[in-house]
């Protein structure tokens, strides 16, 4: 009986702990832009199914990086928006000429319901991505809960990679300016509302898809892992019965 409540004790003990590694890897908010092409206007989607260790999710706040001076928030039916604004110490000229004395530093979204723990949504922010390519945009995210925060703000060092930390913070390169894009908003097109095709944008998800498949990967290492000790655990009592017999 010692031996029996040993194995069933390590299986226990080696599925939760398998469980546990696989935590932090799927509770990251990711972020997926429609473009990554320098001085283009891009939709920033920001997905996330998690909480605070279970807890619900009551807000979002969304930190802007320094090379951004405003962003336009999607109305989201479940959240309440809002805008938090901060002075510039000098202002600062827009590539179309025009100054500014003030930006757009965060936004921030409530939910009206809290948003519970293992439900997915996705909050979109449009922005104008600056002129200077291979420039990489952090968005830090503080999730608050109902019992706790998770504070996404972490930074990777150079040659770090960023699946490596806790709590990073969700991230677009700019790549190569669109040639043919710029063309169009050079023939009169002004209302920024062009989206060019780049490919970091495709390997901004690839990315993504190749988290979601090592998620899954994972989980399903996890069962294979149950099973097999299930199945330990079967022939070791099957064994010691015989031999009582």
């Amino acid at each position: 009986m010692r031996t029996t409540s040993s194995v069933l004790l390590a299986a226990g003990g080696t599925a939760a702990l398998m469980a546990l590694g696989l935590g932090p890897a799927a509770a990251h908010v990711h972020v997926t832009p429609d473009t990554t092409a320098a001085g283009e206007s891009a939709l920033l989607v920001f997905d996330l199914s998690h909480g605070c260790e279970g807890s619900p999710t009551t807000s979002l706040t969304f930190t802007l990086p320094d090379e951004l001076v405003d962003a336009t928030p999607t109305a989201h039916p479940g959240w309440e928006i809002k805008k938090v604004t901060e002075e510039l110490a000098e202002p600062r000229t827009l590539p179309n000429g025009s100054q500014v004395s003030s930006r757009t530093s965060q936004i921030v979204y409530t939910a009206k319901e809290p948003l519970a723990d293992g439900v997915r949504d996705t909050i979109t922010l449009g922005v104008t991505l600056p002129e200077a390519e291979n420039t990489t945009l952090a968005f830090p995210v503080l999730q608050s809960c109902e019992k706790g925060a998770t504070d996404w703000s972490q930074i990777p060092a150079a040659g770090q990679d960023g699946h490596e930390l806790e709590s990073p913070a969700p991230a677009v390169t700019v790549t190569e300016a669109d040639d043919d894009d710029h063309d169009d908003h050079d023939g009169g097109n002004s209302s920024g509302s062009g989206h060019g095709t780049a490919p970091e944008a495709a390997t901004v998800q690839d990315r993504d898809d190749d988290d979601d498949a090592g998620e899954v990967a994972g989980y399903v290492g996890l069962g294979a892992g149950v099973l097999g000790l299930a199945a330990g655990v079967t022939a070791l009592l099957r064994t010691r019965g015989r031999s009582r017999a």
